[in-house]
């Protein structure tokens, strides 16, 4: 008798939490139960007990049912309620206007009431909030038959909203030869740093502003102030990849020791970037600055860089970056060409 007491005890437990999970039926027949968290249109998440959340392709899905509110959200308006799907569409039981029917190809968005919160805290978040970006260390010193030292130090963060993004960014290389005699001293000494504004005007174009500085010892550069601005092009802008055309002017100042110089230049350039499989991210910048007083003299500068994930919190970064002036100071050379490699410390706030 308490036996039969404990198997319906278990019955009823399990009929009930059936009765309050979320359920997805696939195509093929499979079926899972949990909660249905979100879905951009392109794919469903669902978060199960037992195999945490799972990603599934929005075409794969035959029917769905949840026991607790979704907002589904379609070009024209957004309905809250319990859904079910028939005939090829969600009908959404909005309290008290009774089911309303969602045809399924005009759904961009479905939500839970957590992430629905949290779509609408992003879409004004503080400035302190929504900050990524990361930390490059890397050292190499030698002893005995040579004597060096290398230090390669870099910083990155970016802020990226619904409608504008802010980019930071700094990296310093500093060399020396140690060994006795060695002329120089000191082989490599540079600093580049600076921001950028990006604003979106619509889906496809934004406009951006940006301020560069740039420091050289070995070839005599004081400073180079770059305050520039101008437009951009989204060609590709997806999870996966995104490609930006941009131009604009902008007006540089240089220093060098025994020389200063100032003007006008064009802004022209495009920048990459590419997730290779799930742990590797790809970066390419190129750009070119053609002084507008003299076009045959002109600046031009190619970063590209790759940061593999090792955890949470840590990765791998390899990094070659270019600058190319047409016309450096009294017997310095055109190319500076950096290489760096190192562990990359991320954050996010």
């Amino acid at each position: 008798m308490r036996n039969l007491q404990l198997w319906v005890l278990l019955s009823v437990f399990g009929l009930s939490s059936l009765l309050f999970a979320d359920q997805v039926v696939l195509n093929n027949g499979d079926r899972l139960t949990g909660t249905i968290t979100k879905s951009d249109g392109k794919t469903l998440v669902i978060k199960t007990d037992l195999a945490g959340e799972v990603t599934i392709q929005w075409p794969a899905v035959q029917s769905l049912t949840s026991a607790t509110p979704l907002h589904v959200v379609t070009a024209a308006k957004t309905v809250v309620g319990p859904v079910t799907t028939s005939d090829g569409s969600l009908a959404v039981s909005t309290t008290p206007g009774g089911p309303v029917e969602v045809p399924r190809a005009e759904v961009t968005a479905l939500r839970n009431d957590p992430e629905q919160a949290a779509y609408e805290k992003s879409l004004h978040p503080s400035l302190l909030q929504g900050w990524v970006g990361g930390a490059n260390i890397g050292f190499a010193l030698t002893g005995g038959n040579s004597e060096t030292k290398n230090l390669a130090i870099a910083f990155t963060a970016d802020r990226k909203t619904s409608h504008d993004e802010i980019a930071l960014y700094e990296n310093t290389i500093y060399a020396t030869n140690d060994a006795a005699g060695a002329t120089p001293s000191v082989t490599a000494n540079a600093t580049q740093g600076g921001a950028r504004y990006d604003r979106n005007l619509t889906k496809l174009v934004f406009a951006f502003g940006s301020a560069d500085f740039q420091t050289d010892a070995l070839q005599n550069l004081n400073l180079r102030s770059v305050l520039g601005g101008g437009l951009g092009f989204h060609a590709i802008n997806t999870s996966r990849t995104t490609l930006d055309f941009l131009g604009g002017v902008n007006y540089t100042k240089e220093s060098y020791i025994g020389m200063d110089r100032d003007f006008a230049a064009l802004t022209l350039g495009e920048e990459l970037t590419y997730k290779l499989g799930a742990s590797t991210v790809l970066a390419e910048k190129l750009y070119f600055f053609p002084d507008l007083s003299d076009t045959s003299q002109y600046r031009g500068t190619f970063n590209f860089g790759t940061i593999t994930k090792i955890s949470k919190w840590l990765g791998w970064q390899n990094a070659f970056g270019d600058i190319y002036v047409t016309n450096p100071p009294m017997g310095k050379k055109q190319n500076d060409l950096q290489l760096t490699t190192g562990i990359n410390v991320a954050f996010t706030h």
